[in-house]
């Protein structure tokens, strides 16, 4: 290796052609506009630290996305397309999800208390355990989503489109009770 020593002139001169390999990370928008860049390492990360900056993700394309466990806290990610995206075991709470496209996602374990999913595509989406208590579902498309153990315990549930996954499964008239209580109603 050979060393090259040159001016402080020289150096000041040349130093804006000098490109650092930095890796940034796009978040764009259904559009395909860049909404937020990072120079985190994964995409996870990326839209973590987009979200504790409070930054916008409003249509965020995050098809198919990585996003198992992490921190959306309070995201606001209206309208965003999150379709087979893996949020398994992630933080929602109060995130505004509504109108946001989640079929087929994985949100089994995922905290979504008091998130904002009105108007969600959440058909086929696999809600097994997910905590989405005081959360509001009004208008959201449920059909075909998994939603064993799910806890909806004080949820705003007006208009939402239940519809059986596959659709084969009966309730006899005395289990009838037993769903609305899983689904958070009192019966009274």
């Amino acid at each position: 290796m050979k060393t090259l020593t040159i001016s402080d002139e020289t150096y000041e001169k040349i130093k804006g052609q000098i490109k650092e390999d930095t890796k940034k990370i796009e978040i764009k928008d259904i559009n395909g506009d860049v909404i937020y860049t990072s120079n985190k390492e994964t995409l996870k990360e990326a839209v973590e630290e987009a979200v504790k900056n409070e930054a916008n993700l409003c249509e965020a394309d995050l098809y198919r996305a990585n996003l198992c466990e992490a921190n959306l806290c309070e995201a606001d990610l209206c309208e965003a397309d999150l379709s087979g995206a893996d949020l398994s075991g992630a933080d929602l709470c109060e995130a505004n999800l509504s109108r946001a496209n989640l079929s087929e996602a994985n949100l089994c374990e995922a905290d979504l208390c008091e998130a904002d999913l009105s108007g969600a595509d959440l058909s086929g989406a696999d809600l097994c355990k997910a905590n989405l208590s005081r959360a509001n579902l009004s208008e959201a498309d449920l059909s075909g989503a998994d939603l064993c153990g799910a806890d909806f315990s004080r949820a705003e549930l007006e208009n939402v489109k239940f519809y059986g996954k596959g659709g084969t499964q009966e309730l006899t008239k005395k289990q009838v009770p037993e769903f609305l209580e899983a689904l958070g109603f009192k019966i009274i």
